[in-house]
């Protein structure tokens, strides 16, 4: 079982790695996002490190920029996401759509779980 700041420095590093990666892709908007999971109890777990994306509609009560649009997430298998990027139009989500299924980058199907 992990402590927390060993959980917290592996999650952080995931959470650099995907950022690094989602960077490169939207212009360096990515914003760090969740290092950890959540799992309810009081054991502390770092985020996986497998990387899916999700797009999640702003509208779905999510309003987090006054354009509304996608906010694309780099998440693990649990829906943690490790990166986000807000206001991505639907032509800019088509073309990402693009670009993950050349990487490799799975869909995640699930809900995400955005920092608040």
């Amino acid at each position: 079982m992990m402590q927390y700041f060993q959980a917290l420095k592996l999650g952080q590093k995931r959470v650099a790695l995907a950022r690094e990666y989602l960077n490169t892709l939207t212009d360096g908007k990515a914003m760090p996002a969740l290092a950890l999971i959540d799992n309810k109890s009081n054991i502390w777990s770092p985020v996986g490190e497998e990387n899916l994306y999700a797009f999640v509609d702003e509208s779905a009560g999510f309003i987090l920029t006054d354009n509304s649009g996608y906010i694309l997430a780099l998440v693990d298998k649990t829906g943690s996401s490790k990166t986000i990027v807000q206001g991505v139009t639907q032509q800019q989500k088509e073309i990402l759509e693009k670009a993950f299924e050349k990487d490799n980058i799975p869909k995640f199907e699930g809900k995400v779980i955005l920092p608040v």
